[in-house]
C-alpha cells in the first residue's frame, strides 16, 4: 500500500490527502512548499488521527513549529471525522516506490540539474567527487560528520593567535572574534569582503578554531560555496536533499566561504536561500565571507544580496607597509623553526614588505622561497643579495611593469608640479620634497640601483639618491601626513 495516499485503516485517503496538499500549496506558495512540505508523507489515518512524516528531524521542527495549525484545519476541512493530526520524524531511504509527496524538479536550472543516468565516461569533476557524507575517513568536527576536503576541514593554521592584526584588517578581526567569544551577538549575519589573499579565509577558520575550543557541544560548519555547489548538486542527483539540507540547516554557526561562487546558479541560490531563511529564524549564526561587497556582487539575486547585508558588513582593504612587515615577522617565526640557526634580518623583511604588496600568500610564497634559496644554495645565510637572487624572476617582473617615468609621473601629478621638475635644479621645498619621495618610492619598487635612478633624475650622482631615500625613511617615523601620502603613493602605482 502506497503510505503516501493510503490510510491505515484500510480506507483509501488518496483524494482527501491530494487536496489537503493542493491547498497547503496554494496557502504556503510554491517556493515554501517545495522548501519543507515536498517529503511530507501520510503514514495513516484512524481513529480520528491523520499521521504525517518527514525524514528530516529538523524539517519536521520547523513545520510542527510554523504549520501544524494549518495542517490541523486543512485536514478538519477535508474529513471531519479527522480530530488532531501528528507530525512525526521517521527517517528511511528513499526508493521509486515510495516517493515523496512532490517528485518534480522543473524549477531546477538546465545548466544545474543532472540525470543519474550520465554516463561514467562523460561525467563532470563534480560528479566523480567522493559522496562527502558518507565518506569513511571524513573526521568528525563537534559530533557530525561533514567530510573531508573544503567540506569541512580546517587548516590548523589559520587561528586568531596567527592571525596579524592592522588597521586594514582592524573592523574584520574585531567582529570575527565577537562571533566567536558570544553565543549570540547583536549582527546576523557576518559579511567579510576583501580580495585574494588578505585574510577572509584565516579570519572564517579562525572562529571556527575558537567556538570548538570555548564550547564543543555548539555545532560548527566552515564550507567553501564552490563545495556547497557541488554538494547540492550531487544530493539532487542522488535524490538525497534532505540529508543535505538536515547538514546544512541543523547547525549553530553556518561559516560559508567565498559566496560569489554561487553566481548564476539559479537552483542554489534558491537552496542557499531557504538555508539562510532557515538558519536566522532557528538563531543560528552565519559568517559569509566573498571578494566582493553584497551590493556589488554580480549575478547574485537581489533578494539574496539584501539578506547578506542585513548584518554587519567589514572591508578587508589592502595591506599596508607596517601591516605586511608583521605577516612577515609572524611569517618566519613559525618557518624558522624548521631551520635551526638560519635568521632573517630586519632588512630582508623590509625589503620584501616594501616590493612585494599584493597580499600575505605573495608574501608567505617569497619569503619560502628566499629561505628555501637559502637553505639549499645559499650556504644558510640570508642577506639582501640572497633575497635578491632567490626572488630575481619576480623582481625583474615587478620592475618592468613599473618605471622610472611612470614613478615620476604619478607623484608629480599627486604634488601637482610638472614631471620636468623631477630633472630640474630647482631646489625649493614644493619640488625637493616630491623628488625625493620620488626617489625613494623608485627604489623600494623597482629593480633599478642608484646610478640608475639618478641618471633618470636630471643625472643627479648616486649619493643624492642614497640621500633622498634615507631622508624620507627618516621622516616617515615621526611625519604621520608623509607616511600617509607614501601608502596612498604606492597603492596608486601598484593599482
Amino acid at each position: 500500500m502506497d503510505r503516501e495516499m493510503h490510510g491505515g485503516a484500510g480506507g483509501d485517503f488518496g483524494p482527501t490527502w491530494q487536496r489537503v496538499r493542493h491547498r497547503l500549496r496554494r496557502e504556503v506558495g510554491d517556493k515554501t512548499y517545495r522548501s519543507w512540505f515536498k517529503s511530507l508523507h501520510l503514514e495513516k489515518v484512524s481513529d480520528g488521527r491523520a499521521v504525517m512524516s518527514l525524514q528530516s528531524k529538523f524539517v519536521c521542527n520547523w513545520v510542527i513549529s510554523h504549520h501544524y495549525d494549518r495542517l490541523a484545519r486543512l485536514w478538519r476541512d477535508e474529513d471531519r471525522y479527522v480530530e488532531r493530526i501528528e507530525i512525526t520524524h521517521q527517517p528511511r531511504l528513499e526508493t521509486r516506490e515510495r516517493k515523496p509527496a512532490e517528485q518534480s524538479l522543473e524549477w531546477l536550472d538546465k545548466d544545474e540539474g543532472k540525470p543519474d543516468s550520465v554516463p561514467r565516461e562523460n561525467r563532470t569533476h563534480t560528479d566523480q567527487v567522493p559522496d562527502l557524507f558518507s565518506n569513511p575517513l571524513a573526521q568528525p568536527i563537534n559530533g557530525h560528520d561533514w567530510g573531508t576536503g573544503d567540506w569541512g576541514q580546517l587548516d590548523e593554521r589559520y587561528t586568531f593567535d596567527s592571525f596579524v592584526v592592522g588597521k586594514s584588517n582592524e573592523l574584520a578581526h574585531a567582529a570575527a572574534r565577537r562571533v566567536a567569544d558570544y553565543d549570540e551577538v547583536s549582527f546576523n549575519p557576518l559579511f567579510l569582503y576583501g580580495g585574494v589573499g588578505l585574510g577572509k579565509t584565516h579570519l572564517l577558520q579562525a572562529i571556527a578554531h575558537e567556538i570548538r575550543r570555548r564550547n564543543p557541544s555548539r555545532h560548527v560548519l566552515y564550507v567553501s560555496a564552490e563545495a556547497f555547489v557541488n554538494e547540492f548538486l550531487k544530493s539532487l542527483r542522488k535524490k538525497n536533499t534532505f540529508r543535505f539540507k538536515d547538514m546544512v540547516r541543523n547547525v549553530d554557526v553556518l561559516l560559508l566561504d567565498d559566496v560569489q561562487f554561487i553566481a548564476q546558479k539559479g537552483a542554489t541560490q534558491e537552496e542557499f536561500f531557504h538555508t539562510f531563511n532557515a538558519l536566522k529564524e532557528k538563531g543560528s549564526q552565519i559568517v559569509i565571507s566573498a571578494d566582493r561587497s553584497p551590493t556589488s556582487l554580480d549575478g547574485i539575486e537581489e533578494r539574496v544580496q539584501s539578506r547578506l547585508g542585513w548584518g554587519l558588513t567589514a572591508d578587508i582593504h589592502p595591506t599596508d607597509f607596517e601591516l605586511r612587515l608583521n605577516v612577515l615577522r609572524s611569517l618566519a617565526e613559525r618557518q624558522l623553526k624548521h631551520y635551526p640557526g638560519m635568521k632573517i634580518p630586519d632588512s630582508v623583511l623590509e625589503f620584501l614588505a616594501k616590493r612585494i604588496s599584493c597580499n600575505t600568500r605573495e608574501l608567505e610564497g617569497a619569503l619560502t622561497s628566499v629561505i628555501g634559496y637559502a637553505a639549499f644554495g645559499g650556504g644558510g645565510q640570508i642577506d639582501l643579495d640572497v633575497t635578491r637572487a632567490a626572488l630575481k624572476d619576480l623582481l625583474k617582473k615587478s620592475g618592468q611593469e613599473l618605471t622610472l617615468e611612470s614613478i615620476q609621473k604619478t607623484v608629480a601629478d599627486f604634488y601637482n608640479i610638472r614631471p620636468s621638475d623631477m630633472k630640474s635644479e630647482r631646489r625649493g621645498r614644493s619640488i625637493a620634497r616630491p623628488r625625493q619621495v620620488a626617489m625613494t618610492l623608485c627604489k623600494q619598487l623597482t629593480t633599478k640601483s642608484y646610478p640608475e635612478i639618478g641618471r633618470q633624475f636630471g643625472g643627479r650622482d648616486h649619493t643624492t639618491v642614497m640621500y633622498a631615500v634615507k631622508k624620507i625613511e627618516e621622516l616617515r617615523e615621526t611625519d604621520s601626513v608623509l607616511d600617509e601620502e607614501i601608502e596612498l603613493l604606492v597603492a596608486r602605482l601598484e593599482n
